[in-house]
């Protein structure tokens, strides 16, 4: 997701009140905390965002590190991916992500997504990779 600049509880609770819960408002969609069943563990985030610079509403996720690699994250997308698609009436959804994180661009990939182009988005310098449904 990048850096937010989001460094202490007040930054957090801002950057909910003023990004999140908006959207969630306009949309009735947006980011979700995945918590693990066993053990109530909160591990990550999924979520579907209007994202400034692209056209297409965007999937995002992030995990704990310790949690990577176990198919989680997958899950968990599949299931926003769906509910996106198929409770909200979404036509096509995207996903961002750098060129070196090569297990978003598998995921993305697994979740039916395809490469289109590269894309920086307004006030940042990166070029990121660029997926959309078909």
């Amino acid at each position: 997701m990048g850096n937010r600049n989001i460094n202490s509880l007040s930054d957090a609770e801002n950057y909910i009140k003023f990004k999140f819960l908006p959207q969630f408002e306009k949309l009735g969609f947006g980011n979700y905390l995945i918590i693990l069943k066993e053990g109530n563990q909160k591990i990550g985030g999924v979520g579907i965002f209007e994202r400034k610079g692209l056209d297409v509403v965007d999937i995002g996720f992030s995990v704990l590190e310790k949690f990577e690699g176990k198919g989680l994250m997958f899950e968990a997308a599949q299931k926003i991916k769906s509910v996106g698609m198929d409770e909200f009436g979404l036509k096509k959804i995207s996903a961002i992500t750098s060129k070196d994180n090569l297990s978003s661009q598998k995921l993305i990939e697994r979740l039916g997504l395809k490469f289109q182009k590269y894309v920086t988005l307004p006030n940042e310098s990166e070029e990121l990779m660029y997926y959309e449904t078909e």
